[in-house]
């Protein structure tokens, strides 16, 4: 993976962002992080990601409509989704949306990094 192409993480928990933040830093990647969809649609250079780490539920925005949306626009990096509320039918819809990974709060930091490297192999 291209250190210096930025994960963009968007989570409207701020805890999970500090964490998600030092951790992939610590790791050496280069991370920006966003609390706000309104935030990340316009401050966030997309179409230069690595890849995009996005909460699905967002303050009543659903991230996984937020990917479509973006797939619409032409914009696609590899999308790892994580979730608070680990649901069949929200999995299935995530899997379906073309994530390269699912991760459920509390998920491990060995996971995480696992699905970025798989998203690096992905978009190469």
């Amino acid at each position: 993976m291209d250190l210096r192409k930025a994960i963009l993480v968007l989570d409207d928990d701020r805890s999970v962002l500090g964490a998600v933040e030092r951790l992939l830093k610590v790791r050496g990647f280069n991370v920006e992080t966003f609390s706000t969809v309104d935030s990340f649609i316009e401050r966030a250079n997309l179409r230069e990601a690595a890849c995009l780490v996005l909460d699905i539920n967002l303050n009543g925005v659903c991230g996984i409509e937020l990917k479509r949306k973006l797939t619409d626009m032409g914009i696609s990096p590899p999308v790892i989704f994580i979730t608070g509320r680990d649901e069949d039918v929200t999995r299935r819809a995530a899997l379906s949306a073309g994530c390269v990974a699912y991760l459920s709060k509390p998920f491990s930091s060995r996971d995480l990094v696992d699905a970025i490297e798989a998203a690096s192999q992905r978009a190469q």
